[in-house]
């Protein structure tokens, strides 16, 4: 017992010695340093102002129009269907009913030589525009049946449409549905290195029978029009936009006028 209390007494007197040795005393007196002399414009080396750098920009961000889907003929196929209610209408006091066609179940594309067809320079155009852009092209009626056709519209004026045979187009571009004139002039761009005036130097139509206020543009091959919000609402464009149609005039590949006939537009076209 006697020798763990002679222990215990050696420890606290060994912690107590340590405690006064510490060194506590930090008075300016006990501070040493080495002063440092520099002449004010004096330098080790010369600091390069920092420039800012611009944030990394992704594939995706330069140009997305590689992710959008190229248009082709597919995109054209006529939007009837047979679910679509019956349309009546009332025709100088005649009341009419139409009923929808029954859509790509049961009839294709325009032919030519045997294969389905749409105007190349519809297709041509329309991608052109979504490269442009980089915005989606939306084809709100490409080609119509007759029994589509007189379904989205009945009048008279409609009659002849260059739908039925695979050479016109309405659409608008996503993102850019309130800016059409925009659209327009790249249209424009689309003929721009083209060696001919016939095709670059573009007209505006400015007779009274276009069912339009801004007067159509046109050149040799196609024909422009820009329907405002009020203007050209049928059952395939019931959307609140402006569109554009893009008909058809001319066929370099043939080299002949683009014309509606009965027989185009209701022979030429493969039923199922």
């Amino acid at each position: 017992m006697s020798l763990i209390i002679l222990m215990l007494s050696l420890f606290l007197t060994g912690c107590s010695n340590s405690e006064e040795n510490v060194h506590t005393d930090f008075s300016d007196d006990n501070i040493y340093g080495e002063y440092i002399f520099r002449k004010h414009d004096e330098h080790f080396y010369t600091l390069t102002p920092p420039k800012p750098k611009p944030p990394y920009v992704y594939p995706w961000e330069k140009n997305h129009s590689y992710a959008l889907p190229k248009i082709n003929k597919e995109y054209f196929r006529c939007k009837g269907c047979s679910i679509n209610p019956e349309k009546i209408v009332n025709e100088n006091g005649e009341i009419k009913k139409y009923l929808d066609c029954d859509g790509i179940d049961k009839h294709g594309l325009p032919l030519r030589d045997g294969v389905e067809f749409i105007y190349p320079v519809l297709i041509d155009v329309l991608n052109f525009i979504q490269e442009k852009t980089s915005h989606r092209v939306i084809i709100t009626s490409g080609h119509r049946c007759p029994e589509h056709n007189t379904y989205v519209d009945a009048s008279k004026d409609n009659l002849y449409s260059k739908h039925m045979i695979g050479a016109e187009v309405s659409f608008y571009v996503e993102s850019l549905e309130n800016d059409p004139m925009q659209i327009i002039d790249i249209i424009r761009d689309y003929y721009k290195n083209v060696n001919d005036s016939d095709y670059t130097d573009f007209r505006r139509y400015e007779k009274d029978n276009t069912n339009v206020r801004i007067p159509p543009w046109y050149n040799k091959e196609i024909f422009v029009k820009l329907f405002q919000k009020d203007e050209g609402r049928d059952f395939d464009n019931r959307h609140p936009y402006p569109y554009i149609g893009i008909q058809v005039r001319y066929d370099r590949n043939l080299n002949e006028r683009v014309s509606y006939t009965w027989n185009k537009a209701n022979r030429q076209f493969l039923r199922k």
